[in-house]
């Protein structure tokens, strides 16, 4: 396959994550690619998580990061563990810092193989996440599903995690509300001028959450590191929860804390499944090697 690059089908928490190898190259991951590799059920993701040469000095490499529709995303936590596992096996390395769309982020794989990624400061302003007018309080916002006196959804607290997020609070099973139907339209409310993660959370205790979370540029998904992080940051900003939690995702747990200078750590596994060879411009790819690591 001409100039093609490597690449490692991963997850983390079943997050379907592609970490591709571009290093030493000058291209890009085109859309149509992303599209191609995202319709193919062996190759199936949620992001790709393209490792480029580094742009900034004291980073190890520049991180682009391109959702299943082709569109750019500015961060996935879960793609940043993946990435971090597969450099640290190349290279050794424990800790690491990379730039991304959304600034410059820290990482550290432990003895246990967990990875802890700093996902930055939160940022709560209404021009910040962005949205399209003004709210003075983005702990709980004026937007809503369903009748105006019976709403199913309503009142999200949203932050930016290095992009969007709405959290709606729920207090019954979030599995019972149809996120299929109700995401691509919260995704693409004229609110949010750069899309939005949605997600559905209930607060099981003040250290516990249980989320699920419909994807900008994804869809539904096993995990969604930003979207956890979202959710624990707005659970103790309104004081359902305090700073550090437990949030579990259809995939499985993240440990997420809000540190007192503001930094949201997010701490959980990632996992390998196969690694092989792509032609970023078109997607068409093969086969390296295949089994366990």
């Amino acid at each position: 396959m001409a100039e093609a690059a490597q690449f490692a089908k991963m997850n983390g928490l079943g997050n379907a994550i592609i970490v591709a190898d571009m290093r030493g190259r000058t291209d890009r991951v085109s859309p149509a690619a992303a599209r191609a590799l995202a319709t193919d059920p062996a190759t199936r993701f949620d992001q790709i998580m393209a490792i480029h040469d580094p742009r900034l000095p004291g980073t190890q490499n520049y991180i682009e990061i391109i959702n299943s529709d082709g569109s750019l995303a500015q961060a996935c936590g879960n793609g940043m563990r993946c990435v971090v596992q597969a450099l640290a096996a190349e290279t050794g390395r424990r800790a690491f810092t990379f730039e991304t769309p959304a600034g410059v982020l820290t990482a550290e794989e432990h003895e246990n193989g967990l990875i802890t990624v700093d996902m930055g400061k939160p940022r709560f302003g209404w021009q910040e996440i962005p949205l399209s007018e003004e709210f003075s309080d983005t702990r709980a916002i004026e937007l809503q599903v369903g009748p105006i006196d019976a709403p199913v959804l309503h009142s999200p607290s949203v932050v930016s995690i290095g992009n969007p997020h709405a959290v709606f609070w729920v207090g019954n099973d979030p599995y019972t509300y149809d996120l299929e139907r109700f995401g691509p339209l919260l995704e693409n409310h004229p609110i949010f001028p750069e899309r939005a993660n949605i997600t559905i959370a209930r607060v099981d205790s003040p250290e516990a959450l249980t989320i699920r979370t419909w994807e900008r540029g994804a869809g539904l998904t096993l995990a969604c590191g930003s979207a956890a992080c979202a959710a624990a940051v707005c659970a103790a900003r309104t004081g359902r929860t305090g700073r550090k939690v437990t949030v579990t995702l259809p995939g499985g747990p993240l440990e997420i804390e809000w540190r007192e200078d503001d930094h949201v750590l997010m701490t959980g596994p990632a996992e390998w499944e196969f690694s092989g060879r792509f032609d970023p411009a078109t997607g068409a790819w093969e086969y390296e090697t295949e089994g366990a690591a």
